[in-house]
């Protein structure tokens, strides 16, 4: 069963050579996550807020619901001091109608917008001239991300090198050029069975578009939407699910209650993910009789999926050398595990530490998943 290793999750050692090291994807999680958690850390610091579990900021009762970094890179950037309608943020955002949908009902329930129509439900539904516009607590966590994400990179740059970002900026990019449609800037909402979803390919990049302009999130999050969509044309698993709650099960009985700290998800998402492999027949899950705990294993179908999870990991980043040249995707990888490094030397670990007043010091936090479960609540990746 693989292991934790100081927050970044490695394979066991006595798996075959191509499993003895993380798949791309788990490297690209790894890093968005990290740069996520410390962001969110500082925006929850900074910003008056509220949350379900431990009340509001002193003095601020009525403030917005807590979000994280995906709500800025999806939704609150694009947002003018005027407003803009939904049909303008479609076009601006390059987020599916389908998320879009979702990110406005929360965000408009948390008070950092207000859509303007003769119906704001159908506004939200129907994209076109219902406008949308920030609220008075909207405008200032706009202010604020927006300098708290060239802020975050510039923290990077000192802990990690400049050398290093700028290569990891540089092969992240080759990968991007490579597609002629505009990709959103941050992880989609998962949908059934955390299924990360098609962007819409009706966005034609611009011949004007610069990618070196793309904050470093962004760049990883649109290389890490691209792997997910692909592996999801090829497996009956999610990525989500396959790299999170699949990876760790095996076919003895592992504690449900445990499948947090192993996955490094919160306990909804791996509800989820059990619930989905449950009816589909990759997982039993039961109760043991002596002691009511409930207990989870991989069935030989499971079994099975969860090789092809690894497999078809694999498969994808040869295809990527094939297809976008093996010394870009080479140089990637490499940057990546530098950074990620070992028990005592991950640079990804060194940021995310929480604030003693905040919500992940205040709960179980496990790690970096191996990939983000971006859900409606709120869109954090990780155990929220």
């Amino acid at each position: 069963m693989p292991q934790r290793a100081g927050g970044v999750v490695s394979v066991p050692s006595n798996l075959p050579t191509s499993e003895s090291r993380l798949p791309l994807s788990a490297l690209l999680s790894q890093f968005l996550v990290a740069f996520t958690i410390e962001f969110d850390n500082e925006f929850e610091h900074r910003m008056p807020h509220r949350t379900t579990s431990f009340g509001s900021t002193s003095g601020a009762p009525y403030a917005p619901w807590l979000v994280s970094l995906v709500m800025w890179m999806n939704c609150m950037q694009y947002i003018p001091r005027t407003g803009v309608t939904v049909r303008e943020l479609y076009h601006l955002s390059h987020v599916s109608k389908k998320n879009l949908r979702t990110i406005l009902t929360g965000m408009q329930r948390w008070g950092y917008l207000r859509i303007e129509s003769s119906s704001a439900v159908k506004g939200v539904r129907s994209p076109g001239s219902a406008s949308v516009q920030l609220t008075s607590a909207g405008g200032k966590a706009q202010a604020l991300c927006r300098l708290l994400v060239p802020e975050i990179e510039e923290r990077w740059r000192r802990r990690c090198g400049e050398d290093e970002i700028a290569q990891l900026r540089k092969a992240l990019s080759a990968v991007l050029e490579y597609f002629d449609y505009q990709l959103p800037q941050g992880m989609p909402i998962v949908g059934y069975g955390l299924v990360s979803g098609t962007p819409d390919k009706a966005f034609a990049k611009s011949g004007e578009c610069d990618i070196s302009s793309i904050s470093l999130p962004a760049l990883v999050a649109g290389v890490l939407t691209i792997f997910a969509v692909e592996f999801e044309r090829e497996s009956p698993v999610s990525l989500a699910i396959g790299a999170n709650v699949l990876r760790v099960l095996d076919s003895n009985r592992v504690p449900v209650k445990e499948l947090p700290r192993m996955s490094a998800i919160s306990k909804e998402a791996v509800d989820m993910s059990l619930k989905f492999l449950q009816k589909r027949g990759y997982v039993l899950v039961e109760t043991n009789s002596s002691d009511r705990i409930r207990i989870a294993r991989l069935t030989a179908k499971g079994v099975t999926a969860q090789k092809q999870y690894w497999e078809l990991a694999w498969t994808i980043e040869k295809r990527w050398r094939e297809r976008f040249g093996a010394a870009r995707v080479n140089s990637l990888r490499h940057t990546l595990e530098q950074l990620a490094g070992d028990r005592d030397g991950s640079r990804l670990l060194r940021g995310i530490t929480s604030y003693a007043n905040g919500w992940r010091a205040k709960t179980k936090s496990y790690g970096l998943p191996h990939f983000p479960v971006v859900t409606h609540r709120g869109g954090f990746p990780d155990g929220s």
